[in-house]
């Protein structure tokens, strides 16, 4: 019986276990209405409160046939009632995400910890079926999981392990619109996989097997990467090239509304494999931003930091920024960096700009090529705070003085110019 069998599967799942208030997805069909009543038979062995919510999507003439009889019967089981009518253009992405942020609202408002939805293992077959269909990737073929974090709770599907032929004969309303070959999935359930039955009868067992081997991997593998930094370019350079590629796979999971194509997916591991410091473009708004030891995919091109206006300092000056305090000829407590500069010219503390020269070890090199030789990420260049006088660059903050800085070293003229990083 399947009233067994479904008290046995929730508790062993412990599905409930953490929600009193549980809010049932009522279509009117059989499997919905099977839910509806599975869940009310056993709501004191459970110990859940329940609420019933519907969507009249307005497509058909019996739609408020349907939605007239749900109100009635959650006034004859004492349960609360909540129903929204779809607006807009109809297609299966905007009706879903109309219902779900329909149930995600009342759950909010009327404190429900937990959706159930009448979801059974054929619907998971078909799912699996046309994830293979369209997917390119092995993990979208785990399926749908039982439980999930939804709005202020959980989505939990009680029937999954439950094959439509284990379901009783219950009353409920014919849908006529999943006889149509209109929508994918039912030209998946009603033509596809009616003919893979033909060659396989063990058929919708065997997707489901394949989706729970493919659940397990990804559990494995999550399991296996745990305090493994898979964005650290050491790390993923050491790997093998199949671990690189799930570790790309694992990552790209974090925008789901980045698709990338087989052909962006082999460009992107070349770039992490080869080059330096780097911004890539992706697809929309999305950058991949690789520095000498981190990459990350951003959703918006990093800018670069707002210039600030110049510091120009005396001899005797005492000057306190928001990053760092700086004495001219004043030793700072617990000064951090200090650099040779002529005691009778400003000097402006001031953040590079392109085509910056310093002059080290006799030769002048730019910026940039310094930046690039020291393996400084591109990420830390920008803002980066340069001594500069008399047109000349003295040093770089928190990096190097330069040679005219170093000359002046025993000169009569010279002061010191002390520098002091702020947490």
């Amino acid at each position: 019986m399947i009233q067994e069998k479904f008290l046995k599967v929730a508790q062993d799942g412990h599905f409930f276990d953490k929600h009193k208030k549980v809010l049932v997805a009522v279509s009117g069909g059989k499997d919905s209405m099977n839910l509806l009543d599975l869940l009310y038979q056993f709501r004191e062995s459970l110990d859940i409160e329940l609420g019933m919510v519907h969507i009249n999507h307005g497509q058909r003439e019996e739609n408020r046939t349907e939605e007239d009889y749900l109100e009635r019967l959650s006034r004859q089981l004492h349960i609360p009632f909540y129903c929204a009518h779809f607006k807009g253009k109809f297609t299966e992405e905007n009706a879903r995400n109309f219902r779900y942020d329909f149930f995600r609202k009342i759950m909010e408002s009327e404190g429900y910890t937990a959706l159930t939805t009448a979801h059974q293992a054929d619907d998971q077959a078909e799912t699996i079926l046309m994830r293979f269909i369209r997917s390119t990737r092995l993990r979208y073929l785990s399926g749908i999981p039982e439980v999930r974090p939804f709005g202020p709770g959980e989505l939990i599907r009680p029937l999954l392990r439950f094959k439509k032929e284990e379901l009783s004969e219950v009353f409920y309303f014919e849908d006529c619109s999943n006889q149509t070959s209109h929508y994918f999935r039912n030209r998946v359930r009603n033509t596809l996989l009616p003919l893979l039955k033909d060659e396989n009868s063990n058929m919708v067992d065997g997707l489901l097997r394949i989706g729970k081997e493919v659940s397990l991997y990804q559990e494995a593998f999550l399991n296996l990467i745990q305090g493994i930094d898979i964005c650290s370019v050491p790390v993923f350079q050491q790997s093998s090239s199949a671990v690189q590629s799930l570790f790309l796979q694992h990552y790209l999971t974090e925008f789901p509304d980045l698709q990338v194509s087989q052909e962006q997916f082999d460009q992107i591991l070349g770039i992490l494999n080869h080059k330096a410091n780097y911004f890539h473009s992706l697809k929309g708004p999305y950058f991949l931003k690789k520095d000498y030891d981190r990459f990350e995919i951003t959703k918006i091109r990093p800018k670069e930091d707002e210039d600030e206006d110049p510091i120009v300092v005396q001899f005797g000056d005492v000057i306190e920024q928001e990053h760092l305090v700086i004495g001219f000829g004043t030793e700072i407590p617990q000064w951090d960096q200090e650099f040779f500069v002529l005691k009778d010219l400003p000097v402006c503390i001031r953040q590079r700009q392109a085509g910056d020269q310093i002059l080290l070890n006799g030769h002048h090199k730019k910026l940039g090529r310094y930046f690039i030789d020291k393996k400084v990420p591109l990420r830390l260049r920008n803002g980066r705070i340069v001594i500069e006088q008399n047109h000349e660059i003295y040093g770089i903050v928190n990096h190097i003085s330069s040679d005219l800085s170093k000359q002046l070293k025993n000169d009569i003229m010279k002061a010191k110019l002390y520098i002091k990083m702020k947490e």
